[in-house]
């Protein structure tokens, strides 16, 4: 199939495609004329790739252990647990970090409240 077949049947910009194979996540075959041309199986790998950016890993990431899932169970790929754990370090990390900005905008707004408060009466 071509490029925006691969695109209609997955929901994907031909640009994302562009960009997937630009990263090594899926691999075309040209053709003489230069067209690219996909199997049927590059829509499961769409779909995974998409499945894996919904989790917030990157392009470099899924790079990493695609081929393996694709192959196999996910269970069965040792590069996939250290990778969870980290990305929800990252997440736990990032979830701090925004209660404290929250926690820091709720006092200034306070604050800005009170002095208003002050100044009216």
């Amino acid at each position: 199939m071509k490029i925006g077949e691969l695109a209609q049947q997955t929901g994907v910009s031909v640009r994302s495609l562009r960009y997937y194979e630009s990263q090594g996540l899926i691999v075309p075959i040209r053709q003489a004329n230069g067209y690219r041309e996909y199997s049927p199986l590059a829509v499961e790998t769409v779909e995974t790739i998409r499945l894996y950016l919904n989790l917030g890993l990157s392009t470099e990431e899924i790079a990493g252990f695609l081929h393996c899932v694709l192959k196999k169970k996910e269970a069965f790929c040792s590069e996939v647990m250290p990778l969870y754990r980290s990305k929800l370090e990252e997440i736990e990390r990032q979830i701090v970090q925004l209660n404290q900005i929250k926690l820091n905008l709720t006092q200034r707004m306070a604050s800005i409240l009170e002095e208003l408060g002050e100044g009216e009466t």
